[in-house]
């Protein structure tokens, strides 16, 4: 009996890579699942092999165990199938110079067993003292004498929480292979509302081209990158206030259209997005309709936009995959460069550990993202 229980008790935790999480703490875990699921496959073939030595419920225990064996292969097979057609993807929306470098894998299993790599030391600045606030970010510096492409990453939190250290990860790897990273923390709601947000995003990049020269900074090339919240920020800083030297902004699963995730909420289980979301509006669509509408990437991107990346997971209940489709189509409909990649196992942080099926997939096209819009062959 507790052989049968135990399967399905995983069985339901394989769910998870098929089935949005219905509840917050679910939705926790399911990112463990879905950019762990290695451990989870080893642990329900481990209550497989013992199964052979009871006899009660054997038969039903098998076949559970069966069934979450293969939920729990879906992220790893779904990832070497998406693989092959990165590098589609990247010359459909950017030409053949933009094919990444075939001689790396975009996908290996035997990265998703690897440990964490070593974090690069950054140092902590601070770029804009305003309303008694001290605005700081996080400068990681890519090695080498040269000056280097800059990339501004702007944390999630749903607007009112969350800080510069979040998932440092792909910030030292991007640091490793030739790019200064920014990781800057901006003014929060509810007392910050917007579009404060984006003012400061500008204030950091006036920083950092103030002291490019001690941070060895290529001012010709920066690049926004936001998580959740922040990708609604670096898209909306990178369409409205265009900057010289930007070349690309990097959203990933952030909103990037305001009035429809208004109306269509997450979960109130998950997250409570609408009351979030007025906090940081000023209220809702019918009281600041011209919030909604400034704030929203589909109503601001405009032909001369910068080239675009987009990354979605499917099984996202905070931010629904739809938003990277619509802005898509919009960036298709003004002639602007850009790649969507959508990731079907996936959820809201799904890059949380570089070496997951969809972190790996997320470095690898971000990676090639950049080295497209900055040169970056040349770092």
């Amino acid at each position: 009996m507790l052989r049968l229980i135990l399967a399905i008790v995983f069985l339901l935790l394989g769910l998870l890579c098929v089935f949005p999480a219905p509840e917050y703490h679910i939705w926790l875990i399911s990112v463990l699942v879905t950019e762990f699921p290695w451990i989870f496959l080893i642990a329900v073939l481990a209550i497989l092999v013992l199964g052979f030595a009871v006899r009660k419920h054997r038969k039903a225990g098998t076949v559970v165990c069966i069934a979450a064996s293969v939920l729990f292969t879906y992220p790893i097979i779904g990832a070497y199938w998406i693989s092959a057609k990165v590098a589609e993807g990247f010359e459909a929306s950017f030409g053949k110079v933009a094919i990444p470098d075939k001689s790396h894998h975009v996908f290996s299993f035997k990265n998703m067993l690897a440990g964490h790599d070593k974090p690069v030391s950054y140092a902590t600045n601070v770029y804009s003292t305003i309303d008694e606030v001290n605005l700081t970010l996080d400068y990681y510096r890519a090695e080498g004498a040269t000056a280097h492409p800059c990339v501004i990453a702007i944390h999630g939190g749903s607007w009112c929480g969350g800080t510069s250290t979040e998932l440092p990860e792909l910030n030292s790897y991007l640091a490793r292979i030739g790019y200064n990273v920014a990781a800057i923390n901006y003014r929060l709601a509810p007392r910050f509302k917007w579009p404060l947000q984006i003012e400061d995003v500008k204030s950091a990049i006036t920083y950092l081209k103030q002291h490019s020269k001690e941070l060895n900074l290529d001012t010709a090339n920066f690049v926004l990158m936001g998580r959740s919240a922040g990708g609604q920020i670096a898209l909306s800083a990178a369409y409205l206030l265009p900057e010289a030297g930007l070349k690309g902004v990097i959203d990933l699963y952030g909103p990037a259209d305001m009035k429809w995730g208004y109306y269509h909420p997450a979960n109130p289980w998950v997250l409570d997005t609408r009351k979030i979301m007025e906090d940081y509006m000023g209220g809702s669509p019918e009281t600041v309709p011209q919030n909604y509408a400034a704030s929203s990437a589909i109503e601001t991107a405009t032909s001369t936009s910068v080239p675009t990346l987009m990354i979605f997971g499917k099984n996202d209940p905070l931010v629904p995959y739809e938003n990277g489709v619509v802005l898509r189509e919009k960036l298709n409909e003004k002639g602007v460069k850009n790649l969507l990649l959508l990731l079907p196992w996936a959820t809201h942080g799904c890059d949380y550990t570089l070496h997951g099926p969809s972190g790996q997939l997320t470095t690898y096209t971000v990676k090639h993202f950049l080295r497209v819009v900055t040169g970056g062959s040349k770092y």
